[in-house]
């Protein structure tokens, strides 16, 4: 029976669920940083769509380099923890350093939602805490997945994206 029990897998890795992932870059060749972060986001995620990428101001007027954002919505059936695990690894292939927060950035791969899961770690918060005030996340998503949901609100990301203009 023990052998049984073994066998058997959290619910979550049993179901792919839509991943969106956004990313932004602020230092050196900021489109191939964003190009080299979706083919590797293509490793981890199946049937990847790519949205346009933009150019942003930092938040909050913050002096620094101008972003190139833009998101990727794939399907996983990865755990959100091993996912975020998976972007910071890829961030630092990229050479990300996080010497202050806010700092230019080569590579920022933001783990925005998965699925319906609503996550509170000391590591993860799903669905991102910040997702629904920045346009430079919604305008993407709502280009390549508008229907895609916030399972704390039940909005829409097209919905969400609308509440900002």
């Amino acid at each position: 029976m023990a052998r049984l029990r073994e066998m058997v897998l959290p619910v979550e890795e049993l179901f792919l669920r839509r991943a969106a992932v956004a990313l932004g870059s602020n230092l050196g060749s900021r489109a191939s940083h964003l190009a080299f972060g979706v083919e590797r986001l293509r490793q981890v995620l199946s049937e990847v769509v790519v949205s346009r990428f933009i150019e942003t101001e930092p938040e909050h007027a913050a002096a620094g380099p101008i972003f190139l954002n833009g998101a990727v919505v794939g399907r996983t059936d990865e755990p959100p923890q091993r996912l975020l695990e998976a972007l910071l690894a890829i961030e630092l292939e990229r050479g990300r350093v996080r010497s202050y927060q806010g700092a230019p950035r080569t590579l920022d791969l933001d783990l925005v939602l998965v699925g319906d899961l609503i996550v509170e770690s000391q590591t993860l918060r799903l669905p991102h805490p910040r997702f629904r005030s920045r346009a430079f996340v919604l305008g993407p998503l709502a280009e390549i997945e508008p229907n895609l949901v916030d399972p704390v609100t039940g909005k829409t990301v097209l919905q969400l994206n609308a509440l900002l203009s």
